[in-house]
C-alpha cells in the first residue's frame, strides 16, 4: 500500500467529489438496511394479529430505526387491516430499493467519474515526466515498457482510485449499518453470525500476498511482451527481409506464454479466493438459522422475525464481503503498477533546469573548453580534452571515422547530455546556466537518424514552428530541395506521412528533416551527417541553397564528406574523441599523409569513378 501514497494527493484534489461519493454509500446502504427491519415488523404484525398457532410475543421490544419506528406508529394509529398492512410494507420495501438505486448510481456518478480524472491526470503527469527525463533514460529503458507503464499499470491504478475503494468503503458502510442494527436486535446472534468472519480475515491477508506477487510478474511480462510485439511492428521490414518471421514468431510465443502462466497462476489463487469467501458467508448464514432456531424451540428468546432480519443482514452482506477478494486483488494489482510508476516518476533528470534560469539572445558563439565526456550506461569516453572555438556567422566541419565523438558534440551542444568535465559556453555563458527550453528554441538540429511523425508533410515540417505560414513551409521545403517532390505526391503537402516516414525514401525523409531545422530561422544551426541518403547531384543542389541560407548564421556540420560547394571557416578531424586536425581546407590539404587529406583523395577517386 506504500506506493499507493502517490495518488493520495489527487484524492485530496477531489476530495469533494469523494465527499459526496462517500456520502451517497452510506446514503444508499441506509435505505438498504431498513428493508429487513421492515420486514420483520410486517411478520411479526402478521403473526400477532392472525394469532398463528405456536406465536408467541418477543420478550424484548424489537429495536428500530427512527425512521422505521415512526413508519411503525402510523400503521398501528390508521388501524389497517393485515392485508393492508403487508401491501404497504411491500410498498415501502420497494421504495426503499428505489432510493437504494437512486443513490447508488449517484455514487458511481461520483466516485467512478473522479477515477477517470485522476487517470487522466496520472497520464498527463507520466507523459509530462517522460518528456523531462534525458537520453541515458531512454537508452535504459524500452518503448514497450514505457508504454506500458502508461496505459496498462496507470489502467490497473484505477481500478483501485475508482471501484477498488468504491468497494471498500460499501463495505464499511453495509458492516457498519448492518452490525450496528444486529447488535441492537440481539448481541448473541449478532456474535455467532459474525463468528466465521475472523477465519476471512486471516486468509485474505495471506492470500492477498501471495496475489500481490503474481500481480508484478504479471506486469513485468507484460511489459515484455509489449516491447517484443512494438520491436517485431517497427522492425518488420528487417525481420521479412532476412526471413525470420518464424523466429521472431518463437520468440513472442515464448514471451507470451510465460505471461500466460503468470495470469493462469493467478487466476487459480482467485479461483480458490472467491469460492472460500462465499462458502464462509454460506456458513454464517447456516449458522444464524440453526442457532435462531434452537433458541426458538428452547426458549423463545429469538423470534422468528429476528431470525428472518439476520438471515437479510447477512444477505446483504455476501456480495460487499465477497468483494473484499476483488478490491483486495484489485488494490494489490494497483500496488504492483504503481510501484512500476512509481520507479519512472522518482527518476531525476540528469539535465536540470538552473535555478534561476538564464535566458539569453543567442548570438552564435561557442567554446568548448577541455571537455570530457563518458557515457555513463557503457563506460564509453566519447569525448577527451576537447577544445573548440567557434565565433558568430561562422562555419565549422567535424569530420571523423564512426564512433569518433562527432555526434556527441552535437548533443552537448543542444545539452541533451552534460559534459563529465570541462564546460561549453554560448556567448560566454556556461550552457548549464542557461533554460535548456530556450537554448534549443533558438538552435535548429537536423539528427542524423531522422524521425518524422505520422502526421501530413506540412505539418512535419512546421514541427518546430507551429505558428508558421504555408509559404514559410514551401520556401524552407524549396531550400532543402524536396518541394517539387512534395508537389508530386497525390495531396501534396498534405500528404499524411506513416509511421516514423515508412512512406518515403530516406532521401526524402532526410530532405524533410531539413527542411523542418530550415523553418526556424536560427542564429546556430547543426547538422548532423543528414545528407548521407541522397544521390551527389542532390546534394550539390542543397549545399548551393545553403551558402545563401547560412550567410549570417553560425553553422556545424557533421559529415562523413566533403562539401567542396561549402567555404568552411575551420575544419575539425575528431579520432577517438580527440581534435588530431584542424584547419582550413588548404591548410589540412597539405598535412602529408592527413586524415583529411586521405578522405578528400578517396572521395575524389570515387566522384571520378561514378
Amino acid at each position: 500500500m506504500k506506493h499507493l501514497r502517490a495518488v493520495h494527493k489527487y484524492f485530496w484534489k477531489y476530495r469533494y467529489r469523494l465527499g459526496i461519493g462517500i456520502l451517497f454509500i452510506f446514503l444508499s446502504n441506509y435505505f438498504a438496511v431498513l428493508a429487513p427491519q421492515v420486514t420483520g415488523f410486517v411478520i411479526d404484525f402478521v403473526e400477532r394479529t392472525l394469532n398463528l398457532p405456536g406465536y408467541h410475543p418477543p420478550k424484548n421490544t424489537p429495536s428500530y430505526d427512527g425512521l422505521v419506528n415512526g413508519f411503525i406508529r402510523w400503521v398501528k394509529s390508521s388501524h389497517f387491516t393485515p392485508g393492508n398492512v403487508v401491501a404497504l410494507c411491500g410498498i415501502t420495501i420497494l421504495i426503499l430499493a428505489l432510493l437504494r438505486g437512486f443513490f447508488l448510481f449517484l455514487m458511481r456518478q461520483t466516485i467512478i467519474v473522479m477515477s477517470r480524472y485522476i487517470e487522466f491526470e496520472q497520464k498527463n503527469e507520466i507523459y509530462q515526466h517522460y518528456q523531462q527525463l534525458d537520453m541515458a533514460f531512454y537508452k535504459r529503458n524500452s518503448t514497450g515498457d514505457l508504454m506500458n507503464r502508461i496505459a496498462e499499470d496507470v489502467s490497473r491504478v484505477r481500478m483501485y482510485t475508482g471501484p477498488a475503494i468504491m468497494y471498500l468503503i460499501n463495505l464499511i458502510a453495509v458492516i457498519a449499518l448492518a452490525v450496528f442494527y444486529m447488535w441492537k436486535r440481539n448481541h448473541l446472534l449478532t456474535f455467532y453470525a459474525l463468528a466465521p468472519l475472523p477465519i476471512l480475515a486471516i486468509a485474505i491477508y495471506y492470500i492477498n500476498n501471495t496475489i500481490n506477487k503474481k500481480s508484478e510478474r504479471i506486469q513485468e511480462s507484460l511489459s515484455d511482451l509489449t516491447t517484443s510485439a512494438q520491436e517485431s511492428y517497427s522492425g518488420i521490414r528487417v525481420i521479412k527481409s532476412f526471413v525470420q518471421e518464424k523466429a521472431m514468431l518463437n520468440f513472442f510465443h515464448r514471451t507470451s506464454e510465460e505471461y500466460r502462466k503468470n495470469a493462469v497462476g493467478l487466476a487459480r489463487v482467485e479461483a480458490i479466493y472467491f469460492p472460500s469467501i462465499t462458502l464462509l458467508i454460506g456458513i454464517s448464514t447456516l449458522v444464524t438459522i440453526m442457532i435462531g432456531g434452537i433458541y426458538h424451540i428452547r426458549d423463545h428468546s429469538i423470534d422468528l422475525p429476528t431470525i428472518v432480519e439476520f438471515v437479510m443482514y447477512i444477505n446483504m452482506l455476501t456480495f460487499p464481503v465477497s468483494a473484499i477478494g476483488l478490491t483486495a486483488s484489485m488494490i494489490q494489482r494497483a500496488a504492483a503498477s504503481q510501484k512500476r510508476i512509481n520507479e519512472f516518476l522518482d527518476t531525476v533528470p540528469t539535465i536540470r533546469v538552473p535555478k534561476p534560469a538564464r535566458d539569453l539572445r543567442l548570438q552564435g558563439n561557442i567554446s568548448f573548453e577541455n571537455v570530457d565526456f563518458v557515457y555513463t550506461d557503457t563506460g564509453i569516453r566519447a569525448l577527451h580534452n576537447f577544445n573548440l572555438q567557434v565565433k558568430k556567422g561562422e562555419k565549422v566541419a567535424i569530420v571523423g571515422r564512426t564512433g569518433s565523438g562527432k555526434t556527441t558534440v552535437t548533443q552537448l551542444l543542444l545539452r541533451l547530455y552534460d559534459v563529465t568535465a570541462g564546460k561549453i559556453e554560448m556567448d560566454g555563458v556556461d550552457i548549464r546556466q542557461l533554460n535548456p527550453r530556450s537554448l534549443r528554441e533558438q538552435v535548429s538540429y537536423v539528427p542524423q537518424d531522422v524521425f518524422l511523425f505520422s502526421e501530413t508533410v506540412e505539418n512535419n515540417i512546421r514541427f518546430g514552428v507551429p505558428k508558421a505560414s504555408f509559404e514559410e513551409v514551401e520556401n524552407a521545403a524549396t531550400q532543402a530541395n524536396i518541394h517539387r517532390e512534395i508537389m508530386s505526391f497525390p495531396e501534396g503537402y498534405k500528404t499524411m506521412i506513416g509511421e516514423r516516414g515508412v512512406t518515403l525514401s530516406g532521401g526524402q525523409k532526410q530532405r524533410i528533416s531539413i527542411a523542418r531545422a530550415l523553418i526556424k530561422e536560427p542564429g546556430l544551426i547543426i547538422f548532423d551527417d543528414c545528407l548521407s541518403a541522397v544521390d551527389a547531384k542532390t546534394e550539390k543542389e542543397i549545399t548551393a541553397n545553403l551558402t545563401g541560407y547560412l550567410k549570417d548564421k553560425t553553422a556545424i556540420i557533421v559529415t562523413h564528406r566533403i562539401f567542396s560547394l561549402l567555404q568552411f571557416d575551420k575544419i575539425v578531424v575528431l579520432e577517438d574523441g580527440a581534435i588530431v586536425e584542424a584547419g582550413t581546407h588548404q591548410q589540412l590539404l597539405a598535412i602529408p599523409g592527413g586524415f583529411y587529406a586521405a578522405l578528400y583523395a578517396r572521395q575524389q577517386e570515387s566522384d571520378r569513378d561514378n
